[in-house]
């Protein structure tokens, strides 16, 4: 073991340690979100409300986002994105506390933070290739990975502890001051040198069309962004989560918070590996082969009915989401200059964002029909299929190795 290369960087390695505090926090929301759901209704199509307040404003106002991450000061805008979402938990909390929350008030404030989430991430991912060398990029970003998947393990897993001990509110004020955690972060980075695009004039459609021709330009980018959609469109299996533990695995809420974390602690022992890795070869068809376990995991989940059975299908699904993650996020950055990396980041996340949010609506539907472990074990096969037919379109994946990016700016 060594210290990975991109922690060396001071400025990375404190936007790395907010990172870590901060998606532990978002991550324990999410679950608790989830099971708040279910303990307003028993109906899983409820879920399927989560995912349309979360996929429509990243619709809506990405693009827009990544147009502004390469217009302005990206720092200045996670200095604004991160505080909005603070306070939007901290309303939730209070909401909750005094039992004045409905479902409409976790779609409409689900919603708003899915706004400054539109403009965050795009700034956030866009971001760290300025704080590291092009060298330890690949690195840094298995790091980044490490920090969301730690925070993936520690969240859910506090999340059914704490909701049990102090109620579901405690968990939103919780997740409120974690987000203080990237707000020091930010301070002690100071100013970060970035390349802006001057030719943008204002947040319109020509500069949003820069960034969708540029990405139309580039198949290894476009491809890995739709198999990414198909993969997490139909294997999506986290909001129908409360509805497997409590009605298929007759668990309750600590047991379900252990479930939620299990993907986390695959995603993060495959990232704490790469990151030792000094390079990554054959990365084409690591990738394919992550999808295909994925969706088989996905199946295996589905058709199990016992609680450890079903922690380990979710750990190898983590594993392998966390695998296609790191390279996923390596080739679109290595490939992207600087001018443009917020607008290709900000139509990456319509495909990263819309995946498992438009899926959310899917697998709700779908389980409202035909029952929850239904809807999850046909996700995985439609998962399979689909990583088919995009192999068919796209065969270079196949063929690409890594190196290629040496030569990709």
């Amino acid at each position: 073991m060594h210290i990975p290369p991109s922690l060396k960087h001071r400025r990375f390695f404190f936007l790395w340690l907010g990172l870590l505090v901060s998606i532990a926090g978002t991550q324990m929301q999410i679950w608790a979100l989830f099971w708040h759901i279910r303990e307003l209704t028993d109906q899983p199509i409820a879920v399927s409300g989560i995912g349309f307040a979360r996929i429509l404003p990243v619709i809506i106002f990405s693009l827009i986002g990544g147009v502004i991450a390469d217009s302005f000061d990206r720092r200045k805008i996670l200095f604004f994105t991160q505080t909005a979402a603070a306070s939007l938990a901290l309303i939730l909390g209070i909401f909750t506390q005094f039992g004045n929350v409905t479902l409409w008030h976790i779609y409409i404030l689900t919603a708003l933070s899915a706004v400054a989430i539109a403009f965050d991430a795009p700034a956030r991912q866009s971001l760290v290739p300025n704080l590291v060398p092009a060298e330890d990029l690949p690195n840094a970003f298995s790091m980044t990975s490490i920090a969301f998947q730690a925070g993936s393990v520690i969240g859910p897993a506090l999340s059914g502890i704490v909701i049990a001990a102090w109620g579901l509110q405690s968990v939103y004020y919780i997740n409120a001051a974690s987000y203080l955690a990237v707000l020091l972060a930010l301070f002690f980075i100071g100013d970060i040198p970035q390349k802006m695009d001057h030719a943008i004039n204002g947040v319109g459609l020509s500069s949003i069309g820069d960034g969708i021709r540029f990405i139309l330009g580039k198949p290894i980018i476009i491809s890995t962004m739709i198999l990414d959609f198909i993969a997490t469109f139909f294997a999506s299996a986290n909001t129908l989560m409360p509805f497997i533990a409590r009605d298929v695995l007759r668990v309750g809420v600590v047991e379900y918070g252990w479930l939620s974390a299990a993907q986390a602690v695959g995603a993060v022992t495959v990232a704490v590996i790469v990151s030792q890795v000094r390079e990554l070869r054959r990365q084409g068809m690591l990738f394919l082969t992550a999808v295909i376990v994925f969706g088989a995991a996905t199946i295996a989940f589905g058709l199990s009915r016992l609680f450890v059975v079903s922690w380990i299908a979710l750990a190898l699904t983590g594993a392998a989401d966390g695998l296609s993650t790191i390279i996923r996020n390596t080739i679109r950055q290595l490939q992207t200059p600087d001018h443009i990396r917020g607008r290709m980041t900000s139509v990456n996340q319509i495909f990263f964002q819309g995946g498992p949010q438009l899926g959310e609506i899917e697998a709700g539907a779908v389980a409202q029909v035909l029952g929850a472990p239904f809807a999850v074990v046909s996700g995985g096969i439609g998962c399979i299929i689909g990583l088919g037919l995009a192999l068919w379109k796209w065969p270079q994946i196949l063929s690409y190795n890594g190196h290629e990016r040496a030569s990709a700016n």
